[in-house]
């Protein structure tokens, strides 16, 4: 991390509890192409976070590629949240599309087909609904949950992630005809790349931190050949910056993107956060204010914690990078060798 001149841990919080979490905490990295951001999930081991310092690095040290539209449209998305909340949310949202999440551990389909209904009356009928299950059902679960909430919602747009695997995926992609969008399953896997030929999905959906950054996920894309939908990991401004220029750089974006996530925070690290106006985000830059990001310091113990994490991902990340260079050595003198 040679080029990165500062560091500054942050913690803010969140309006709602989503994933099982009420802040977001992460450090962001300070380069010569700007700011980039690290903040991978409590949960997330050092060969995972590896990808998340990845990309914060990247955005960091490397220019966004060349944008192909000055705005991207974006979804709302809907916690767990009781019917009311949630058609208050998207009402005031200014979004088209809203994604539901659904399958919440202590909750049920009723509440599930509640929540999405209510959507769908917040949207009216010209509005597209999409829920997350992120991975929760196994497939004969998946069938019936899908065909009731695809009737709930008057037609869902798409499932993401209504099973773990791309196995499961695959099945279930046989047995419904609403599209299928794979989340997880992708950028948790040691090979993201696996999703390419398996028909386990109609739609990808990708997240710049867990790819390893802009560039890796264009790879990905490319390498997939399906609509993709770019999503946060529940960034502040900074983070969403960089999905912002992936989504900017796609030569087509046939679905709103998960990048209007900023309004979940609380709080920010900015005095000019990337929020939603009219269901599109701009796309640029974000550097955070020097104030808000005093405001936003951890105490000591987590400030030590996010760096010990940092560390261990650089030690993981520096580890694999030599073993790349070692086996590309390898392949390079094995080609002589053999001329």
């Amino acid at each position: 991390m040679n080029e990165i001149g500062l560091l500054r841990p942050f913690v803010v919080p969140m309006r709602l509890r989503f994933r099982r979490v009420t802040t977001r905490a992460g450090v962001l990295l300070q380069g010569p192409a700007g700011w980039g951001e690290f903040s991978p999930f409590p949960d997330y081991g050092p060969a995972y976070t590896s990808r998340w310092l990845a990309a914060a690095q990247e955005a960091a040290t490397v220019p966004f590629p060349t944008p192909v539209r000055d705005r991207v449209p974006v979804n709302t998305t809907v916690p767990a949240v009781d019917p009311e909340r949630a058609f208050a949310l998207v009402a005031a949202s200014g979004c088209r599309t809203a994604k539901v999440k659904v399958a919440e551990t202590g909750q049920d389909l009723a509440d599930d087909l509640a929540r999405v209904s209510a959507v769908r009356d917040a949207l009216g009928p010209d509005g597209r609904v999409r829920v997350d299950a992120n991975g929760a059902w196994d497939v004969e679960s998946a069938v019936l949950a899908v065909t009731r909430l695809d009737r709930a919602a008057g037609g869902l747009e798409y499932v993401e992630q209504p099973c773990a695997t791309l196995d499961e995926l695959r099945e279930l992609r046989r047995r419904v005809d609403v599209p299928l969008a794979a989340d997880e399953s992708v950028r948790t896997a040691e090979d993201p790349l696996r999703i390419a030929g398996l028909d386990a999905a109609d739609v990808l959906v990708v997240k710049v931190q867990p790819l390893g950054g802009v560039h890796r996920a264009l790879e990905v894309i490319d390498a997939a050949g399906l609509p993709t939908v770019v999503s946060s990991a529940l960034e502040t401004s900074v983070g969403l910056a960089a999905g912002v220029a992936l989504a900017a750089a796609l030569p087509e974006l046939p679905y709103a993107c998960g990048l209007g996530t900023g309004s979940l925070l609380a709080a920010d690290v900015t005095d000019r956060p990337l929020l939603p106006q009219d269901g599109t985000l701009p796309v640029r830059r974000v550097a955070p204010d020097p104030a808000m990001l005093d405001q936003a310091a951890p105490d000591p113990e987590l400030t030590m914690d996010l760096l010990d994490r940092l560390q261990a991902a650089a030690t993981h990340l520096a580890a694999a990078q030599q073993a790349d260079d070692a086996h590309q050595a390898g392949d390079t003198a094995g080609g002589e060798g053999s001329r």
